[in-house]
């Protein structure tokens, strides 16, 4: 007998945000880099590389995912490790990372997994990215908004997202 298996489509939007000529730039990236981590990086890889660029994928208000290109090294950053257990991106993400997935006793508590000092040289220090993720009040759109704004792209990435969001 052969299993088949079904994943839902996922809700939220992805951008790629990069540098052209020292501005920030951001464009909305097709609804199928929210199930498929290759697809995803291969979205970075296709950027400009002035700047680092970087990849962005916010799944169902539950998690999202920063993928960052510095010279030939990818760096991940998922805000919360038990979105692995439902979502293929994150899980994705998870073994990219050499990470298990969570016990089921480890379920009730959101844990952030990756690099957490990927935007340290644009000034995001770590220790400011783990007070913008211990906000527990906060949705993964809101955490990403204010990273972004951090780094100084928070007009021209809100305008993607929307974009991003409106193909849906």
């Amino acid at each position: 007998m052969r299993e088949v298996v079904v994943f839902m489509a996922q809700r939220g939007f992805a951008v790629a945000a990069y540098r052209d000529a020292g501005e920030w730039r951001a464009e909305p990236l097709p609804p199928a880099m929210l199930a498929d981590l290759g697809v995803l990086l291969q979205a970075l890889r296709s950027q400009p590389i002035e700047g680092g660029p970087f990849v962005v994928a916010c799944v169902d208000d539950e998690f999202f995912l920063i993928a960052r290109l510095e010279g030939g090294r990818i760096s991940l950053l998922l805000s919360d490790l038990t979105a692995s257990v439902e979502y293929p991106l994150a899980e994705q993400a998870m073994t990219r990372l050499g990470e298990e997935p969570p016990d089921d006793d480890e379920l009730d508590e959101v844990w952030p997994v990756g690099d957490l000092d990927l935007f340290s040289d644009l000034g995001l220090s770590e220790d400011e990215m783990e007070q913008i993720l211990d906000d527990i009040d906060a949705y993964p759109d809101e955490m990403l908004d204010a990273i972004v704004e951090r780094l100084g792209l928070g007009d021209t990435y809100t305008a993607a997202s929307e974009l991003a969001q409106a193909a849906r």
